[in-house]
């Protein structure tokens, strides 16, 4: 994010250079052997109020650009966990044997690692000059895909632990992976990154009230233990991360290059283990279905189970998150640029926190199930959009009207 900022700054001190001065030339003189005359100028100089150079951003070592490679094959990641928790779930048994505690622990790292990366008076300073968009981002966040998770819930019949599960997912905030995406879709970086934290913020609450009102109705919902959970496991690591940044910023200087790779194989490690652990509940719902050789038939069984339901669902939730999000925004008056971050901001949830929360405060384990598949499709989706979007100018007139 200070990156973003450095280059907007950059930005906005080349636009205000005032014109260049061109000193009138000698008188032009003949060159031997040269039937045309060339006129000689003296060297063209700025005519800038300081003489100092303009600030050029450092450039980062390889080992820094692989760091950040590494971090952005987040999709890469979750699918090859995916696989392999499909193949060999017990590959994922020495961690699932310590949960729901390893899972805690393993989302407070992820906001520990979002928190030492963020610079408050950055924050600070984007929320004063663009109020409105955040807001509307927040609001959005938390109208859209809560609605979305129960009105799909009902519409697909999802038997009760699945529909809380998928509202669940529906009620937690936008997730870090947002902010790749957007870079990679040329969007508004810095508004994501906003909406990040501030929606992340406003978990402790919403998350819980809306889950309690969406789905009390299909199980009980402990609001205040959500709650509770929500502010030691996101909150406090964030603002914990923030304040090491300001008491040490030596030492995080030298850490921040490291935490999004950590973030994202933390976050990898924590959404294939619990998909692992429904991994034997959905083969004997494919293994249920009576064998034919027909191939047609043979998909059909494997969709009409509880594995075909989830994916359906998760699919449909992060689809119409993008597609609201971005019309609701483009309706509202924003440019392209920021419509892009809002659709992404909302299309993509953190599904490590409503893994958490699942596993923490249900007794069944199929309410883990959406969040930890949409861990895999979130990503996969996230991503191709992002690519295709890399590819449309935002700032195409064409797209603006």
């Amino acid at each position: 994010m200070s990156f973003c900022l450095t280059l907007n700054a950059l930005t906005l001190r080349l636009q205000t250079h005032q014109r260049f001065t061109v000193l009138k030339p000698r008188r032009p003189s003949r060159i031997i052997g040269s039937p045309s005359r060339l006129t000689l100028l003296r060297p063209i100089r700025s005519v800038h109020k300081s003489s100092d150079p303009l600030p050029v951003a450092p450039v980062k070592p390889r080992w820094v650009n692989v760091l950040h490679t590494a971090a952005s094959l987040y999709p890469v990641y979750v699918t090859a966990g995916g696989i392999l928790a499909c193949l060999k779930p017990s590959a994922f048994a020495w961690f699932v044997k310590r949960g729901p505690t390893s899972y805690s622990l393993s989302l407070g790292l992820i906001m520990l690692a979002m928190g030492v990366t963020l610079e408050l008076r950055d924050l600070i300073g984007l929320f004063k000059h663009r109020p409105l968009s955040i807001l509307f981002g927040f609001i959005a966040q938390y109208a859209i895909m809560p609605a979305l998770g129960l009105i799909i819930s009902k519409i697909l019949g999802l038997p009760p632990s699945l529909s809380v599960g998928l509202i669940l997912l529906g009620c937690c905030p936008g997730g870090t992976a947002s902010n790749v995406v957007t870079l990679i879709a040329r969007g508004d970086v810095p508004l994501s990154i906003v909406m990040t934290v501030c929606t992340t913020l406003g978990a402790v609450f919403l998350t819980p009230v809306l889950t309690k009102i969406l789905a009390g109705t299909y199980v009980p919902v402990d609001a205040v233990k959500l709650s509770i959970s929500t502010l030691q496991v996101v909150v406090v690591p964030v603002l914990l991360g923030s304040c090491i940044q300001n008491i040490f910023p030596a030492a995080v200087k030298i850490v921040i290059p490291f935490a999004p790779l950590l973030a994202v194989l933390t976050s990898s490690l924590l959404a294939c283990s619990v998909f692992s652990e429904n991994v034997v509940r959905l083969r004997s719902s494919i293994v249920s279905a009576p064998s034919t050789s027909d191939p047609s038939f043979s998909l059909q069984s494997i969709f009409s189970g509880e594995l075909g339901l989830v994916i359906l669902s998760v699919l449909l939730l992060h689809f119409f998150g993008f597609f609201v999000g971005y019309f609701s925004a483009a309706i509202s008056g924003f440019k392209e640029p920021q419509r892009r971050a809002i659709s992404i901001e909302i299309g993509m949830q953190n599904s490590s926190l409503g893994v958490v929360l699942a596993t923490s405060h249900f007794a069944s384990p199929l309410v883990a199930l959406p969040p930890a598949m949409s861990a895999v499709l979130m990503n996969i989706m996230g991503s191709s959009l992002g690519f295709i979007w890399r590819y449309v100018d935002p700032s195409d007139p064409k797209i603006e009207t």
